[in-house]
């Protein structure tokens, strides 16, 4: 899969446009660094029926054509919902990171979550950022996102990345992420519960520069026939 994506000028770098050849994908779940973070998503995944984990981290290997930068997804019935995560991957040597959306089947989540992965795309954003030009404050960074409830945009998840493993003890876990592959890096808890919404927003801040890196996407839901 091939994603495009447009980088801001930093101090001597300058601005460009990176094509990157995804080939493969990794969704690294249960990424929290701290534990009690970590059972509150277990616990919450477990409203909805989903068993718990048989290890933290675990490491999903999603096909790389799920991987999508459209405006809009498809999604069979209402069962879906986005996680706000970071994307990290590397391109010319150099290690960058963007966003992306772990949507998932919560339905077929109660039975195999890698395969409730594997249903639905995963929308990405179209902008990053060099890994180098926020690694010395990583933990201060914030991820967030938003849903449509009743014709209005609510807050959905919001936390600082210091909740999560580092890009680099993910990447060491799964035992290196070579060119053409991309990693998430999990994401942080849903405030009011799991639940579907009609778009999902979704944003990487950098409280230092007060830079984001943002991405939006509709969910078209498509009907379920017996």
């Amino acid at each position: 899969m091939k994603l495009f994506f447009d980088v801001e000028a930093t101090g001597n770098a300058p601005a460009r446009q990176l094509a990157v050849d995804i080939e493969t994908f990794v969704v690294a779940g249960w990424a929290g660094r701290d534990l009690a973070a970590i059972e509150h998503h277990i616990v919450e995944l477990a409203a909805l029926g989903v068993p718990r984990p048989s290890a933290v981290p675990l490491y999903y290997r999603v096909a790389e054509n799920q991987l999508t930068q459209a405006s809009s997804i498809q999604a069979l019935g209402p069962h879906g919902s986005g996680e706000v995560e970071t994307l990290v991957f590397v391109a010319d040597g150099e290690l960058y990171v963007s966003l992306t959306s772990d949507h998932t089947d919560r339905q077929v989540e109660t039975q195999s979550v890698a395969l409730a992965k594997q249903m639905c795309a995963k929308p990405v954003g179209r902008s990053a950022w060099r890994f180098a030009d926020v690694a010395d404050h990583w933990d201060e960074l914030v991820i967030r996102s938003t849903i449509v409830e009743n014709g209005k945009e609510v807050r959905y998840q919001e936390g600082t990345l210091a909740a999560l493993r580092t890009p680099g003890d993910l990447i060491a876990g799964y035992g290196g992420l070579p060119p053409g592959s991309a990693m998430s890096c999990g994401t942080v808890g849903a405030i009011g519960g799991i639940r579907p919404s009609p778009s999902f927003a979704m944003e990487l801040y950098d409280p230092r520069s007060g830079r984001s890196l943002r991405h939006r996407y509709a969910i078209e839901v498509l009907p379920e026939i017996a």
